[in-house]
Order: C-alpha cells, then structure tokens, then sequence
C-alpha cells in the first residue's frame, strides 16, 4: 500500500531520520505500526526484544520518552480509542514514507553515527520551549 506523497521539508525530514536511527528501535517496529497500533507495554521490557521491536530492554518510560520524541518530530502518534489517548502509537504519513523510503533503499535497521547522536540530542533536549514559537 503506497502512500501518497506529502512535501516534507528537507530539514524537517532529515531530522526525522536521525531520530530513528539514533532511537533504540528496530525496522520491525515501524513497520508493525504502520498497519496496526502497538502497544507501550508490547515494546517496554523483555517483550521489546523478543518481539524484535528494540535493541535493548527498555523500562516504560524510556519507552514512552522515546516515542515521546519520535511524535515530536512526525513520525509516529498516539492512538485515540472512544475514550481519548491510549498507551498505543501508530505511523503518521510522514513515518509511512520514511519507511516505505527504507525499504526500497534496503536498509532496514542503520544506526546513527556519533554525530547523528550528538545533532539528535541537541535536537532533543537544546530546544526552546513550545511556549515561545
């Protein structure tokens, strides 16, 4: 199933790769939640690891911080039911492209370079407050 194409920025989309690869994640992850919603509790633990769906155990939330910033930059939201948020998350058009990108490439599983991580966590934590855009 092809998405349609939106126009992203160029710096918004290499942001939005940096941060998956510098996640703790793997492929399988995203492409899990690009055709159902995945649970916090499915990724958090020893159950991340088996599942295939991180590189290590992560407690919920180291996991939840992560999606956390991952939804900041696009790529993945939380799932609303009848009642409102869940603990569940699922692609956005933007996380469907990049993964739809990545596997035509081949590359599935890359991680980032050490200054992939630097850049990421500058992005991550030296941002200024949403109060003052």
């Amino acid at each position: 199933m092809a998405s349609s194409s939106l126009p992203i920025r160029p710096k918004t989309l290499s942001r939005a790769q940096r941060a998956v690869r510098c996640a703790p994640f793997y492929m399988k992850l995203l492409v899990a939640m690009r055709s159902q919603s995945v649970a916090l509790r499915a990724i958090s633990d020893d159950r991340g690891i088996l599942s295939g769906y991180t590189r290590q155990p992560l407690s919920d939330v180291a996991a939840d911080s992560h999606l956390g910033w991952l939804m900041t930059v696009g790529i993945v939201r939380r799932e609303v039911d009848g009642q409102g948020l869940t603990d569940s998350f699922r692609l956005t058009p933007i996380g469907r492209q990049l993964v739809e990108r990545w596997e035509a490439a081949g590359c599935p599983d890359s991680t980032g370079s050490p200054l992939d991580y630097l850049l990421n966590a500058s992005s991550r934590w030296l941002r200024l407050p949403i109060w003052l855009y």
